[in-house]
């Protein structure tokens, strides 16, 4: 493979401008991840300590094994829901290292109202537990959870992809074999109950942990029956006579060594093969990744100064080179692991398109994982364009991609508007995972297309109606339309509505990506199938 050559002036003014605006949205990145990690009201801190129990990331770090990486998801999930009453979407996911085994992590977290879901907590779970059955990664649950926030019952209960999808993976996970701990620290309430209930095994705290379809509250409602928690489903009741948990602890120390014991039985997985190569790492600093990215959304750069900081030895044997050049496509090795690279360099044309699907397939073909790393205006318009077949030839692509067997991860480097977002393998497209970059924007279109589209349309409506043009409706039309979208396009309110698994700095992508890759070989690979290309 050929070494890519930078043309990056790390001198220029526009560098350093470029430079200071994405480390100042990483900095502020930073502090909301830092705050909705470790900040929490001292009566919520004061209260686990006086029952004897650890903060959930502490819990976290005694199960993982020492000096191995976690690759945390959605951190910021409704970080701009429910006025910030659910930091992080009041729960932790991630896939760690647990005894040698690739595990996918959830934790609930008692420090946020009791633990109790909220619907953006339902939908982070759920889909960490898609992640698990995606890449057949066993799941270790760290139970401690008051069951749903009831004020928002119908937002989290009677859908499909609500609570119920919770327990409906946990049933598909084990019909194929995938391996499932959960750890009950605290209490299991309801619906929740079901976790350590489907799980292969369980292990259950003697005086904190419990598991009960009804709380002592609810059970005086209904029944009028007076029973503490501890006897309605502690560790005693449930270990020595239902058999609903398999292994009392003494402390929740224990109840993760005893968890850790239990994951070192495992068999190992049986990953399938990926052309791999002994890594090395990017020939150029992955720090100057902040002067590339534009300050202007609107404003092009080439994507392989992105990639030549992210693969290894900064090598890309491009394909195509001189055809449908505002789309990079390329083979590489990212952390060993080969890939087939799709990049965006600009508007996607016919040319363009034909190359991705071209290049898609013959990824599928050679078994080789697709990275797409977006920056997408979308295909282009207009009569010419449509008359060439663009529509025609972006379906192409979005088939190809839509119908690959081999797994995809989707990188958001900057904007991602329009149909461009679908043949990129956008959030509906199945990527294994899907990562932004704190500058990211998503949308329909930009603010300011669709402020410039709704006022033509009701100038439009103006003449149709023979009705006097009035400036003043036309410039407020265009200035309501740019407001409302300045806020929902913004990478932060895409990871607050978990469509994304989580902003990452733009500097940790190649760790983040290698960790993803490792963990999507435990899945075996589909067969290879199209559907019909509309010729």
């Amino acid at each position: 493979m050929s070494r890519l050559q930078s043309n990056l002036k790390t001198n220029s003014a526009e560098f350093r401008q470029n430079y200071r605006y994405n480390r100042a949205l990483v900095e502020v990145f930073r502090e909301k991840q830092e705050c909705v990690r470790f900040q929490r009201p001292d009566r919520d801190v004061q209260r686990l300590a006086n029952q004897g129990k650890m903060m959930p990331r502490d819990r976290i770090e005694k199960l993982l094994d020492p000096a191995t990486p976690f690759l945390e998801l959605s951190s910021l999930a409704a970080n701009m829901a429910y006025d910030g009453d659910s930091p992080s979407a009041s729960c932790i996911t991630g896939i760690g290292i647990v005894s040698g085994h690739e595990v996918m992590l959830h934790a609930d977290d008692p420090s946020v109202k009791g633990g109790a879901w909220y619907p953006l907590t339902v939908k982070k779970i759920v889909r960490c537990l898609d992640i698990a059955i995606e890449n057949h990664l066993p799941v270790v649950h760290l139970c401690d959870s008051a069951g749903g926030f009831l004020p928002l019952q119908s937002e989290l209960f009677p859908d499909k992809h609500m609570a119920g999808r919770i327990f409906r993976n946990q049933a598909i996970l084990s019909q194929r074999g995938i391996k499932q701990l959960s750890l009950v620290f605290g209490h299991c309430t309801a619906g929740g109950a079901y976790i350590p209930a489907l799980s292969d095994y369980a292990v259950i705290v003697r005086g904190t942990g419990a598991v009960f379809l009804a709380g002592p509250p609810l059970v005086k409602a209904a029944t009028g029956e007076d029973v503490s928690a501890d006897d309605l489903g502690g560790a005693n009741l449930h270990t020595r006579i239902s058999g609903t948990c398999d292994y009392p602890a003494a402390s929740e120390e224990d109840a993760i060594a005893i968890g850790r014991e239990i994951v070192a039985q495992w068999e190992p997985p049986k990953k399938w093969v990926i052309q791999r190569r002994p890594p090395d790492p990017p020939e150029y600093e992955a720090d100057e990744i902040y002067g590339i990215i534009p300050s202007n959304i609107k404003k092009q750069f080439d994507m392989r100064e992105i990639i030549a900081r992210i693969v290894d030895g900064s090598r890309l044997h491009e394909y195509k080179p001189s055809f449908g050049t505002t789309l990079v496509c390329g083979f590489a090795n990212l952390w060993g692991y080969k890939v087939g690279i799709v990049a965006n360099n600009g508007v996607l044309f016919n040319d363009s398109a034909l190359k991705g699907a071209h290049f898609i397939e013959l990824c599928n073909q050679n078994n080789t994982p697709l990275l797409f790393l977006q920056n997408i205006t979308g295909y282009m318009v207009g009569r010419e364009y449509e008359a060439r077949g663009i529509t025609k030839d972006g379906a192409k692509m979005i088939m190809a991609q839509a119908c690959s067997h081999v797994p995809k991860f989707t990188v958001m480097c900057h904007g991602s508007f329009g149909a461009g977002n679908y043949g990129m393998c956008g959030r509906a497209y199945d990527a294994r995972f899907l990562f932004t970059w704190p500058n990211h924007q998503i949308g329909v279109m930009s603010g300011e297309h669709a402020a410039q589209t709704l006022a033509e349309v009701k100038l439009r409506q103006l003449k149709r109606n023979k009705q006097p043009i009035n400036k003043n409706t036309i410039d407020s039309v265009h200035s309501e339309t740019l407001e409302a979208y300045k806020e929902q396009v913004t990478a932060e309110y895409s990871t607050s509505e978990l469509w994304d698994d989580g902003i990452i700095d733009p500097t940790d992508t190649r760790n983040a990506l290698g960790i993803a890759i490792s963990a999507s070989l435990n899945a075996p690979l589909s067969k290879n199938n199209y559907g019909v290309f509309r010729f």
